[in-house]
């Protein structure tokens, strides 16, 4: 039976004054309801049918009625059409109809674009724009970094089909993943296949990336030269394989926490990226000593920064690296637990790291006084050195140290609690450090010299003692006197020091200090820093007395009267109040960038017009934890301040 129209029908599996329609028009569909596969049945919302019978239909009564789409094509067709787009214009726009078009469109190798005869004769005659557009595609210069939710596959298909028109993609970061569609190979392949101008990727807390992805981008990505690989549990030696094959212009290389990643991978690197300058190694555990030396013994020629952490290496390793690190100049050493006295002694004494710069040693019970002398022998041009929680390294160990290394300009010692005041003077007295930085090393104690201190250290220019309860008065009076060309001080954390005991550092530094930390300090009061004020307030350009209760506004009106070149200050948690900030919007001189109130909680709404004033010339104003300030005051400093980033 065929309905050319409308037909009003009754029946008797309806009861009462029921009724329904039989429609044939499509655009009904939002309120059709399919009772069988052959018909539609449509009824008024108001009153509900009860149906007793099926009503059959055939298809063929509605089929001259439904409208052809593109969608009925079978997804071959439409990914030869796609193929044929012109630009990237045209692709990013199909990108936007469905996930079935981005899909398809991400299935697609850049190569493949215009790949018929006629579109490539197209593609030669559209305007000049266009073809300036297209010369573009393969440049790499966009980034892009998807972090936690935001990292899925279907954005990475986006970003896949999106960049290619619009400069091509050379960074791509991804810092972890959604927990219900996270990334996983599909994704990584949509990015292999549609941005070969790919140059570094970075893959973060990624469980679902496997070596099929890796596989992709080593196919595809030729031109790869950073791979940065942390917490990665489902690639193996096999991925990384793949991208030592075919990615040959690989020039830093990052792994941690990888527990599928071992030797062969490593040897694999070493001998099929003829470019690698750096590798960072990290809690691998399978990755051993056959690995480490396959990599220094076959790249050793151009590999100049290394960082082994957590890893079951022994002293042949850094035997190996000793002999093979002639083009090393960083090197970091981190948790390496097998690795005995001996290690760091053939290492030094094999005279293979002449090219070292920087040094970086924590937690490794192997180094010890010996083997540091053997290391300062062997390492002639080093400039930095930081040793962290190296507790069987003592005074003897740095003096040696000190005698044998005349390049030293840099050394921080970090919670090496055999190192006390005596060696740390031995050191200066030896050596031309610029900088000496001391971080919780609790061995530090104030005593009494009896012998008279050696000729002064002029090269020191930084000093740092950071949470070193001993380091007090007397340590003070023996830095200011043997270090008199001092520029920067950093006394964080000192609790215990007092204005008395700070003041001979102060009167002894000739040159004038530029930047001031004294941050935690507690028991320092307006008189050091009127005193500073008046010594250095001519060069001095940092001012940091975060936590310093007792310093009032007295200390502020010394800054705006005397610190004519002050650029950051920081009174945060002082007992500062609004006539403190007003005498330093009043100083004609001084042109402050950076100023920080956060918790001052004497600073009121009043200080207003004060900060207007100070914010000409400021690019940063702290006033977190300000409870004495409205919001609508801050919304009101933001209007005018527009140029200042304002943290409240």
């Amino acid at each position: 039976m065929l309905y050319t129209e409308t037909t009003y029908c009754r029946s008797t599996g309806i009861s009462g004054d029921d009724e329904f329609f039989i429609r044939k028009n499509s655009i009904e569909l939002g309120r059709l309801c399919s009772i069988s596969s052959q018909a539609d049945v449509y009824w008024p919302p108001h009153k509900r049918v009860r149906i007793s019978a099926p009503f059959l239909f055939r298809e063929t009564d509605f089929e001259h009625n439904q409208q052809p789409s593109i969608n009925d094509l079978p997804g071959e067709c439409i990914f030869e059409i796609f193929k044929r787009l012109p630009s990237g214009r045209e692709r990013s726009l199909c990108a936007c109809v469905s996930k079935r078009w981005l899909r398809l469109l991400s299935s697609i190798r850049k190569g493949e674009y215009g790949s018929s005869k006629v579109v490539k004769e197209n593609i030669d005659s559209v305007s000049y724009a266009i073809e300036t557009i297209s010369s573009d595609e393969n440049g790499g210069y966009l980034t892009r970094c998807l972090e936690g939710k935001k990292a899925t596959d279907v954005r990475l298909a986006a970003v896949a089909v999106g960049t290619s028109g619009r400069g091509g993609l050379g960074k791509l970061s991804i810092r972890g993943s959604n927990s219900s569609c996270g990334v996983t190979n599909f994704g990584l392949s949509s990015i292999a296949r549609g941005c070969p101008s790919l140059k570094s990727l970075s893959l973060w807390n990624v469980p679902h990336v496997g070596d099929v992805g890796l596989y992709e981008i080593a196919k595809e990505c030729h031109l790869l030269e950073k791979l940065d690989l942390c917490q990665c549990p489902a690639v193996s030696s096999k991925g990384l394989i793949a991208i030592a094959e075919n990615c040959l212009n690989l020039t830093a290389l990052s792994i941690e926490s990888c527990p599928k990643i071992g030797n062969e991978s490593l040897q694999a690197v070493g001998k099929l990226c003829p470019k690698l300058q750096s590798i960072s190694i990290k809690d691998c555990p399978l990755v051993g000593d056959h690995g480490v030396a396959s990599l220094f013994s076959l790249a050793s020629s151009v590999l100049s920064k290394v960082k082994l952490e957590g890893l079951k290496i022994s002293d042949f390793s850094l035997s190996v690296i000793g002999y093979y690190g002639k083009s090393v100049t960083n090197l970091m050493l981190s948790g390496l637990r097998n690795v005995s006295e001996k290690g760091f002694w053939v290492m030094g004494n094999a005279q293979g790291l002449q090219k070292l710069v920087s040094l970086m040693i924590t937690s490794c019970r192997g180094l010890t006084d010996v083997s540091l002398e053997a290391m300062g022998k062997g390492c002639a041009n080093l400039k930095q050195m930081c040793l962290r929680s190296c507790r069987f390294v003592s005074d003897d160990g740095l003096l040696a140290f000190s005698k044998s290394q005349g390049s030293l300009e840099c050394l921080q010692l970090e919670e090496c609690n055999k190192v006390t005041q005596s060696g740390i003077i031995g050191f200066l007295s030896n050596c031309g450090l610029k900088s000496l930085a001391l971080v919780k090393c609790m061995g530090i104690r104030d005593i009494s010299l009896d012998t008279p201190l050696s000729s002064p250290c002029n090269s020191l220019k930084s000093l740092s003692v950071k949470n070193c309860p001993g380091f007090g008065t007397a340590s003070l009076a023996m830095v200011g006197n043997l270090c008199p060309q001092l520029q920067h001080v950093d006394l964080s954390g000192l609790y215990g020091i007092t204005d008395a005991g700070l003041l001979p550092l102060l009167e002894s530094c000739r040159e004038g200090l530029a930047k001031v930390n004294l941050s935690g300090c507690l028991n320092l009061t307006d008189e050091i820093v009127l005193a500073l004020t008046r010594l250095h307030g001519g060069t001095l350009e940092l001012l940091n007395l975060d936590g310093c209760r007792r310093i009032t506004d007295a200390s502020l009106v010394a800054v705006a009267d005397n610190c004519v070149f002050l650029s950051d200050l920081d009174v945060s948690r002082c007992a500062i109040s609004d006539s403190g900030v007003a005498a330093l919007s009043h100083a004609e001189q001084l042109n402050l960038q950076v100023v920080s109130f956060s918790g001052c909680l004497g600073v009121s709404n009043k200080s207003m017009p004060f900060l207007k004033q100070l914010g000409k010339t400021l690019v940063g104003l702290n006033l977190q934890h300000c409870n004495s300030i409205s919001a609508r005051t801050v919304e009101l400093l933001v209007e005018s301040l527009w140029r200042c980033d304002i943290l409240f």
